[in-house]
């Protein structure tokens, strides 16, 4: 099981809010961290993951996790 370090909650955000709050938060923490992103907007359920991929960091998972809500783990570079 993976151990979360933080928990950026994106939830009711459209774009491009989340898709910048997850960049300014992966900014501020450390290599080998784990961030846990809540968002409930489909086209973020997309970009955020190849935003954070094209930055090096390691999508864990995204996974569906309602009718309209995904969680985002990453691991930060």
């Amino acid at each position: 099981m993976v151990e979360i370090t933080d928990t950026l909650d994106c939830t009711g955000d459209v774009c491009p809010y989340p898709d910048v709050k997850s960049k300014r938060k992966v900014k501020k923490m450390n290599s080998g961290e784990v961030l846990e992103i809540l968002v409930d907007y489909p086209l973020s359920a997309e970009r955020i993951p190849e935003t954070m991929e094209s930055l090096g960091h390691k999508v864990l998972s995204a996974d569906k996790t309602g009718t309209s809500s995904w969680k985002i783990l990453i691991q930060i570079k």
